[in-house]
């Protein structure tokens, strides 16, 4: 059973790959034995994230890449043809946040979400598309987030932009569902990363963050490691269209 969740061979690319989530992903296919193109907006940080991943044994290629700008996208999935042979996986992670009342949200601010949370979703499948067709294979794995499902007031453009990736997800797995490319989604409920580590310093406000988690507990980065590589790996060839919420309980409550 263990051998299907092996991932030797495969070459997987990561986007917001820098740190965080994204780090915590790129290393657990690393683990399980992929070869990875680390894609984000800061080098520096991507470069840690390749230390890391050939300090498992595997190849790890980085490319500085704007998830917002197709072109770069395409450029980032032909370098990871090129230079590391093949393409197997997706995980389309880029994302950010702007937390406001919709009367007080930057229209600019609605734009960038709107243009990294969604558009960079559609940039890499879009980019990705001409291989995992002509190949007939591939795994896509989209980040939405528990805001897809629950209401919380200062999130409304934000869960907008998740909701559509949650929705972009469903429709895209039936369109390529008979090409053999799986295309599923992970809904992060509240993680610890360096992005809301100060949010969460703040007693009071971890306390309102958390008092809707049944657990009441923030999830830990390495824990989204092992749901990532089942989704990636052959032991999840019968599941797509699926956004699975790994979130304390709390899109349940």
């Amino acid at each position: 059973m263990l051998e299907t969740l092996r991932l030797d061979g495969r070459v997987a690319v990561v986007t917001g790959a820098s740190r965080g989530l994204g780090r915590a992903m790129a290393l657990a296919l690393a683990e399980a034995g992929a070869d990875l193109a680390l894609a984000g907006r800061s080098k520096p940080d991507l470069e840690e994230t390749a230390h890391q991943v050939e300090r498992l044994g595997r190849r790890a290629l980085v490319v500085p890449t704007d998830v917002r700008v197709l072109a770069e996208v395409e450029a980032l999935v032909a370098r990871a043809l090129a230079d590391l042979g093949r393409l197997d996986i997706l995980v389309n992670n880029s994302g950010v946040a702007h937390v406001a009342p919709l009367a007080e949200m930057p229209p600019q601010e609605w734009e960038r979400m709107l243009d990294t949370n969604l558009t960079g979703v559609f940039n890499g499948c879009r980019a990705a598309a001409p291989h995992f067709l002509a190949a007939k294979r591939g795994k896509v794995i989209n980040i939405a987030s528990v805001m897809a499902a629950v209401g919380l007031s200062g999130y409304t453009s934000y869960a907008a932009t998740k909701g559509g990736v949650v929705a972009f997800t469903r429709a895209l797995a039936v369109e390529w569902a008979r090409r053999n490319v799986q295309v599923n989604a992970i809904a992060p409920g509240w993680f610890l990363t360096e992005m809301n580590a100060h949010a969460f310093a703040d007693e009071s406000l971890r306390e309102r963050l958390l008092r809707d988690v049944p657990m009441r507990r923030t999830g830990q980065a390495e824990e989204i490691g092992p749901l990532v590589v089942y989704l990636a790996s052959p032991a999840s060839d019968f599941m797509t269209g699926q956004t699975i919420y790994l979130d304390g309980g709390h899109s349940a409550a």
